[in-house]
């Protein structure tokens, strides 16, 4: 996990671009009908517009709050393994209804009901692809990218 601010916007831009990424395919295979080699095109044309947004709200509102809710159910004495997927979740419940407002305003007709309707079916997807391929493709790509400084890190404590 990041240990410095550099690490730490390092990953919020990858996990921003890989989350946001995989729920404009879902979201463009919705309006569509069905997944072709064309959704996964398609989905590009709103990736430079939604991942900004997703990693300026995650690195500067998101993540804090995330984690100050995640340990009202967990410990610092628990596994990190659960931190991790306690963290991640909690980051998915403020999120998605952040992110499926946002995308109901600038790419659907806007109304309470389509924003409530794109938040419900974008939930379970969002925390599926977070905790299942996401969040450990992220963290893979970080690891790699920070091998070095991160086995330094773990060499001095």
């Amino acid at each position: 996990m990041p240990q410095t601010r550099l690490q730490n916007i390092v990953y919020t831009i990858i996990m921003a671009i890989i989350m946001v990424y995989g729920m404009i395919v879902y979201n463009v295979a919705l309006s569509t009908g069905g997944v072709s080699n064309a959704t996964f095109f398609m989905a590009l044309h709103e990736l430079p517009i939604m991942a900004p947004i997703a990693m300026i709200l995650e690195y500067f509102i998101v993540e804090k709050l995330a984690t100050k809710l995640a340990f009202t159910v967990v410990r610092p004495t628990d596994r990190p393994q659960i931190i991790t997927y306690a963290i991640s979740t909690m980051i998915v419940c403020i999120m998605c209804p952040t992110m499926s407002l946002i995308a109901t305003l600038l790419f659907k007709e806007p109304s309470f009901g389509t924003w409530v309707q794109t938040w419900g079916l974008n939930m379970p997807t969002a925390l599926i692809w977070q905790l299942l391929f996401a969040g450990p493709l992220t963290r893979l790509i970080f690891r790699a990218i920070f091998r070095k400084q991160l086995a330094e890190s773990a060499a001095k404590h």
